[in-house]
């Protein structure tokens, strides 16, 4: 069956209970194809349906310093900041999901000053007027930063997805990920376009 066909199927399961497979085969996609096909606009397995599993993707990849964490019971926070384009998804994606012992919750924030604890931002495309701005306010603070506006990694965002011919690819600045103290796993480093700070490779 091919793999978009799956992740389809995984992805109708997960709406009517949890998503546990759907996460397990873009897992899989991630680690061995390093690019996610997507089907058109409101489908099951939109570009947002799986941007949302990559987001819980990447905390099973990503390791934060202790004092990230409040406690050691500590939930991993996914925040979203702007216009929020994911709807229910990325809640039914992380629900009763564990990661390192730790819960997953989502928040949503309207401005960038009301971020607190966070883990991995989803930076919306609301937001790319004051994109600068916005990753200078979170500079110096462990967290994967993360972005679908053009050159993303390129302008000190960590994480930044791009599409091409309806494929869903990723670039990761590892400067930037140096500099808010994060460790990015090799596993995901190989199948993503790695830029070394302000587009370099």
């Amino acid at each position: 069956m091919p793999l978009l066909s799956r992740v389809h199927r995984a992805a109708v399961r997960s709406r009517r209970r949890r998503t546990t497979t759907l996460a397990a085969v873009l897992s899989t996609l991630v680690l061995f194809s390093g690019t996610v096909a997507f089907a058109a606009t409101g489908t099951p397995t939109s570009e947002y349906d799986l941007k949302a599993v990559f987001l819980f993707q990447f905390a099973h990849f990503v390791t934060w310093p202790a004092r990230s964490f409040r406690s050691e019971n500590s939930p991993i926070t996914i925040g979203v900041l702007g216009k929020d384009p994911f709807g229910t998804t990325l809640d039914a994606i992380v629900a009763d999901e564990l990661v390192g012992g730790r819960k997953l919750v989502v928040r949503r924030y309207q401005l960038v000053d009301q971020v607190d604890e966070c883990h991995v931002l989803f930076i919306s495309a609301s937001e790319e007027p004051r994109l600068p701005s916005v990753l200078a306010r979170l500079k110096g603070r462990s967290i994967l930063t993360v972005g679908d506006t053009k050159d993303f990694a390129a302008q000190d965002g960590i994480v930044g997805f791009t599409v091409d011919k309806k494929r869903l690819k990723l670039r990761v600045n590892l400067a930037a990920a140096d500099s808010a103290n994060l460790t990015i796993s090799s596993k995901l480093l190989r199948q993503a376009d790695v830029v070394r700070g302000q587009g370099k490779r």
